[in-house]
């Protein structure tokens, strides 16, 4: 069996450590992750309890012209179809305001989903590890610190079994062309890359979101495996537009993983929308 990369990734406690900073912001993307910030004080106002960035833009990884701009909002109530319309058509905004990104991608969520018992190994999880204040109270001072365990491999990526068919809908009723398919390679790529990882992370015991690093912690412990989910790391960069790789996922490592992570960690906990 090949060796795995060097863990990596966590603090002198063996606690996963925090990605990310507004230091780290490339020079050429500030100007967006103003304009951003500036956005969502202007439309939520009073309603704002905080504003995170993630993904490769805090990370110092993003590349121009290819990267979308990540933002997760907490609010002080419910969110709205109203509010979701209003955070759609800000990130419509600033994506073509800005042609140094491909894309805005925005959660929205109140501080009480966050902080709840149910999100505290999924969301909460997120919100501690993986994003970075933007504006507003850090909500991770009012979470645990994590370990990369069992558990929290459970309650992150624990549910691909009830994803995907809804990714088969998606397939099934997406236009015939690139435009369509592309996205959608893209992300259940990164999604099935992301899943594999964590299902081997507790053995490894570190931490990365680097998707090609994930592939190789991944082929360590399932080499039978190993190519797929090094291709699938590739196309998470850069997305294929070939519908054989979509039902590739959805008719075979797709349902693999699904098994294999039930097997190993369980099924993650239902949430009520499911």
């Amino acid at each position: 069996m090949p060796e795995p990369p060097v863990p990596h990734g966590l603090d002198d406690q063996g606690f996963i450590a925090r990605e990310g900073s507004l230091a780290r912001v490339p020079a050429v993307f500030r100007p967006v992750v103003a304009s951003a910030r500036d956005r969502v004080l202007g439309l939520f106002g009073s309603r704002l309890h905080s504003a995170y960035l993630y993904g490769s833009i805090p990370r110092g990884t993003a590349r121009v012209g290819q990267s979308d701009l990540d933002l997760l909002i907490a609010l002080l109530d419910e969110p709205t179809d109203a509010g979701r319309e209003a955070v759609r058509a800000l990130g419509e905004a600033v994506d073509k305001e800005f042609p140094q990104i491909d894309g805005v991608g925005t959660l929205l969520y109140s501080r009480d989903r966050l902080l709840s018992e149910l999100e505290r190994y999924d969301l909460g999880w997120f919100v501690a590890c993986m994003c970075t204040p933007l504006l507003g109270e850090d909500l991770a001072e009012y979470l645990p610190r994590y370990r990369p365990d069992s558990l929290l491999a459970r309650e992150t990526n624990g549910d691909l079994a009830r994803w995907l068919p809804r990714w088969r809908e998606r397939i099934a009723g997406a236009e015939d062309t690139e435009e369509a398919r592309r996205p959608l390679v893209r992300f259940m790529s990164r999604h099935l890359v992301r899943t594999g990882f964590t299902l081997v992370m507790p053995r490894w015991n570190g931490w990365t979101s680097d998707l090609r690093e994930m592939a190789e912690v991944f082929g360590a412990y399932y080499p039978e495996r190993a190519v797929q989910m090094r291709t699938a790391a590739e196309y998470g960069y850069e997305p294929t537009d070939d519908p054989d790789i979509l039902r590739s996922y959805v008719d075979d490592l797709g349902p693999w993983l699904a098994d294999e992570y039930a097997r190993v960690h369980g099924v993650k906990t239902p949430r009520p929308e499911d």
